[in-house]
């Protein structure tokens, strides 16, 4: 239950929240150091780019404090601009992958789920902004090239995303102008036919720096390993800011992204044969058609407005718009093969059509005041999004048309009228919320944050002929932490959140699933290292959470999934994470996680997770030739497993993939390098995420020239 006490704490902390309440702040010993204020969006200590560093100083995705790691009372991980530049992860897939704790659910090659924790990934920002994805997972891609850095806060993350998911929270941080000029170019040629040049060109606009603007392109075009797969993408972002005054700044941007793919995958593989035996296939085996194909464009508009108040208080508006499209004419194989003859297959076409736009308004002030002695922190805001979903399917004819043994498959099929049917989905989600809290500096060595969301959250339209309306008013979702701070370098930590988190997914019936509901506990020591040049965490966590959904097969007379609600779920788990500069030269990233889920029975859940995850990378820049830097990024997993029922289920045993990289400086604006990754060729399965599977990538090497000024 969530009382009434708790929301009228919650109102008295929010009427805090103008400056003119703020009292000048003294420099008494014990006072919480508020770092340097900057107007957001320029080029701050935050931004990674101009860095070799696998560090980063601070970060914003926790309640928009400003704080560095040790500061943070939840698990945090930065993946900065040197690492996706020295592993080549210009695609948000990759990048995740090297995140320490995230698992990528890679269940079809243009439909891709994240979980952490043991829960799926839900929230994705941008520059802090951000609603639920509709689909709970994303279509094509992100390419990273126009972001500084990706903040990842693992847990519940409710204050400012409502939904109090407590996996994790993923924060993309775009590249903003600088102030002075400058500009880069590379090109990139790799396997399977991989082309790809970027360019990016940065500087003031005139001749003063009071207007700066930043312009950054990207096209790739490649096949794949599986067969008959292309893909093609371009991506363009503009950004302008203004200062308006010293204290003001204006700041908007556009960025625009188109991948085209034909062949790919609509579903995957079939795991197991009518005799309950594991199928083997070729890695580069495909179930698609040669007519088949999937093309996704998104649009993100973004406008800001910042303000420094004379009394160091800050306030900003912002304001995101999201386009996302999708159009695909698709192939699909379900059903259970033979082992002797292999037939069982049978065909499934359709198009698809999906449009979904998303309104994110953001308005919030934060800053300093004085309280009994001591200084503190405050922040407080309001935030409304509109998201709304429109897609269409067109069946086509021969559904059910049995099919050849994937072994002989060669994607050769005719191209049917699709008229079989029509069904579709037309809805809009809404929320608004209004948040606070507050960093209180209780003693010299104990600092406290507390805060709110009070959220309203309201549905409506249909799904596939499932109604879709839905209302949840006053949700009040509470956060508590504390950080004790040992001696200048170590500090301990705990943390308490509660979740709520609407759903989209329906059951066999087409019901909606009733809102998930729950609650996290964190403990944890965090240091800073090699005096501040690297930062250490380790962290254990309990999460208990109600009305989970869970894959349960497809809706008869689809293809869709169809979901239960998983009760009384618990995960616990430990996670251990190193960043930065261990020696000198030596830069790494290094995470260890556990994580055991279970049912109200005590028996393992989501068994499709693994318990067991190492991520690590790291690179040297060589001492007796500086000009040369080498590394290395390992991923491991243990086993994991699918009940698929009837006494079949699937495994995948352990595994560790291994990519090793290699830079050279050819002069002071030139640099060449290589990356070649799964170096020892291990065949895997991408995720056990769905009861349908592809084959991950073998061997592959990709060659870089770069130019920067």
């Amino acid at each position: 239950m969530r009382s009434a006490c708790r929301c009228a704490a919650f109102g008295s902390l929010f009427v805090l929240a103008p400056p003119a309440f703020a009292q000048a702040v003294s420099t008494e010993t014990g006072a919480i150091n508020l770092g340097d204020i900057v107007v957001q969006g320029d080029a701050s200590a935050s931004d990674t780019e101009s860095s070799d560093a696998y560090q980063a100083e601070r970060a914003s995705t926790a309640m928009r404090f400003n704080l560095t790691p040790r500061e943070t009372p939840q698990s945090t991980s930065v993946v900065t601009r040197a690492q996706l530049e020295d592993f080549n992860l210009n695609s948000a897939l990759d990048a995740l992958e090297s995140t320490p704790g995230i698992s990528v659910e890679r269940v079809e090659t243009e439909r891709t789920y994240f979980t952490a924790r043991g829960f799926d990934i839900t929230n994705f920002q941008f520059d802090g902004l951000g609603a639920p994805m509709m689909y709970k997972n994303l279509q094509g891609d992100i390419d990273t090239v126009i972001y500084d850095r990706i903040e990842v806060l693992r847990g519940a993350n409710g204050l400012l995303s409502g939904t109090g998911n407590p996996s994790a929270t993923v924060n993309f941080i775009r590249k903003r102008p600088t102030r002075e000029f400058q500009a880069s170019l590379s090109g990139t040629l790799g396997s399977w036919d991989q082309r790809r040049l970027e360019a990016d060109v940065s500087g003031p606009i005139g001749s003063t720096d009071r207007v700066r603007g930043r312009l950054v392109a990207a096209a790739k075009n490649a096949d794949s390993y599986l067969d008959g797969l292309q893909r093609e993408s371009h991506t363009v972002y503009g950004v302008v800011e203004l200062d308006m005054t010293d204290r003001t700044m204006l700041t908007a941007g556009h960025s625009w992204q188109q991948v085209n793919t034909d062949s790919p995958l609509w579903g995957a593989l079939p795991m197991y044969y009518t005799d309950g035996s594991a199928t083997d296939y070729d890695v580069s085996t495909s179930t698609s058609a040669d007519w088949a194909y999937w093309d996704n464009t998104e649009s993100r508009t973004f406008a800001e407005l910042s303000h420094l108040f004379a009394n160091g208080w800050e306030g900003k508006a912002a304001l995101n718009y999201v386009d996302v499209t999708s159009d695909s004419a698709l192939f699909y194989q379900y059903g259970t093969p033979d082992r002797e003859t292999g037939l069982g297959l049978m065909a499934y076409p359709s198009l698809y059509e999906t449009d979904v736009e998303q309104l994110i308004a953001d308005l919030h002030v934060k800053g300093p005041f004085a309280f009994a002695g001591r200084e503190h922190e405050l922040v407080a805001g309001l935030q409304w999004s509109r998201s709304t979903l429109e897609d269409s399917s067109d069946y086509g004819q021969g559904i059910g048309t049995p099919l050849p043994p994937l072994e002989n498959w060669n994607r050769e099929y005719p191209l049917p009228a699709f008229t079989a049917g029509r069904d579709g989905s037309d809805w809009t989600d809404r929320q608004t919320g209004i948040y606070s809290a507050a960093r209180l500096s209780l003693t010299d060595r104990l600092t406290g944050i507390v805060g709110g969301r009070l959220s309203r959250f309201e549905g409506d339209g249909v799904t596939y002929g499932t109604s879709k309306d839905t209302s949840y008013t006053d949700v009040f979702t509470p956060y508590a932490g504390l950080v004790f701070d040992l001696n200048d370098q170590m500090s301990l930590y705990a943390s308490y959140a509660e979740i709520f988190q609407p759903q989209t997914e329906v059951d066999i019936n087409r019901d909606r699933l009733e809102p998930i509901d729950g609650v996290q506990y964190e403990l944890g020591i965090k240091a800073e290292l090699f005096a501040g040049r690297a930062d250490a965490s380790l962290a254990v966590f309990r999460i208990e959470q109600d009305n989970v959904a869970e894959a349960s097969g497809t809706i008869p007379g689809s293809v869709d999934i169809a979901y239960l609600s998983a009760k009384g779920l618990t995960s616990e788990g430990i996670e251990a994470t190193l960043a930065g500069e261990l020696l000198p030269n030596l830069q790494a990233s290094l995470g260890y996680t556990y994580v055991d889920i279970e049912d109200p029975e005590g028996e393992r859940a989501r068994t499709f997770i693994p318990r067991h995850m190492v991520r690590a990378m790291s690179t040297y820049r060589l001492p007796f030739h500086d000009a040369m830097k080498v590394g290395a990024r390992v991923s491991w997993q243990e086993a994991i497993y699918r009940d698929q029922g009837a006494g079949v289920t699937t495994r995948q045993d352990e595994y560790a993939l291994v990519d090793l990289m290699a830079s050279y400086d050819i002069s002071e604006n030139l640099s060449a390098s290589l990356n070649v990754n799964n170096i020892t060729d291990e065949k895997y399965l991408n995720s056990l995420y769905w009861d349908q599977v592809y084959y991950g990538a073998p061997r592959h090497a990709m060659l870089t020239l770069g130019w920067n000024y």
